[in-house]
């Protein structure tokens, strides 16, 4: 019990110390960034400020958000560019725990996370927010003059890059449940009727009522889910075709095995 007891307060404090170094470079890349502040709000909302009519304005309709609304924007711009730290820190904390063929898949697919969750976000500040402002603007009835609140802005605009964010996360979490042995390939074409219903539905509950902006959304979380079922199909080809360092075993039980393996290894030494 003590010795469990020490294991469980070391992993708590080797948490605590990778949190930590996650928590300071976002803390110095707020800290080096909120100078611009103001500067990295007007980028935010430029595809809004485009879309208005000409001297059409945002506005803001409580005290203290003129301060706050840019100050939110440029911490989670300073999210953003520490990413990669903070994805290495959990990796650091969790790969002492895997197995070598755990390891090998891991990094590459934190990488992809981290890439297309960018992607995502990219995708949606470029070529969504500016089909959507100009749906909004346009659908406006006669007299009414369309002057957004910051806030509310930042709250709209944050949905949408989660939305998509998670969106181009699709062909990572296919994989993996490939790879963990929850569904195969042949499962996963056999429900694509589904997953095309779902991504119409996820379209139209986190996008304006608009048709264009759904597709928008649903059309890529489609395009992405097929995308995930080739690099999937490939995995299980290259594990299963002769002449490999893999026996024809099921993934799982070659999983099982090399798990196996390399306990016995670590109990020989």
């Amino acid at each position: 019990m003590n010795e469990a007891e020490e294991t469980f307060i070391s992993h708590l404090i080797e948490m605590r110390d990778r949190l930590l170094r996650a928590v300071a470079v976002v803390v110095v890349l707020f800290i080096a960034l909120f100078p611009w502040a103001q500067d990295i709000y007007a980028l935010l909302a430029k595809p809004m400020l485009a879309a208005l009519p000409q001297g059409g304005q945002m506005i803001a309709t409580e005290v203290t958000t003129p301060f706050f609304v840019p100050v939110k924007v440029t911490l989670m711009a300073a999210f953003l560019l520490a990413l990669p730290w903070v994805f290495y820190q959990l990796w650091a904390f969790v790969a002492p725990g895997l197995y070598q063929h755990e390891k090998r898949i891991g990094v590459p697919l934190v990488v992809a996370s981290v890439v297309l969750f960018l992607a995502g976000m990219a995708f949606a500040y470029f070529l969504v927010f500016p089909v959507v402002f100009g749906f909004i603007v346009g659908v406006a009835p006669e007299g009414v003059a369309v002057m957004t609140d910051i806030g509310k802005y930042l709250d709209f605009a944050l949905t949408l890059f989660m939305a998509f964010g998670i969106t181009f996360e699709v062909p990572v979490a296919v994989v993996l449940l490939v790879k963990m042995g929850m569904v195969s390939v042949t499962k996963l074409r056999e429900i694509r009727p589904y997953v095309v219903v779902g991504a119409f539905v996820i379209g139209a509950i986190f996008t304006p009522p608009d048709v264009i902006s759904q597709f928008m959304l649903a059309v890529p979380l489609w395009v992405l889910y097929e995308l995930g079922i080739v690099v999937a199909q490939l995995i299980t080809r290259n594990k299963s075709a002769p002449g490999t360092d893999y026996s024809p075993m099921s993934e799982t039980d070659l999983d099982a095995e090399l798990d196996r393996i390399e306990a016995e290894t670590r109990d020989q030494k």
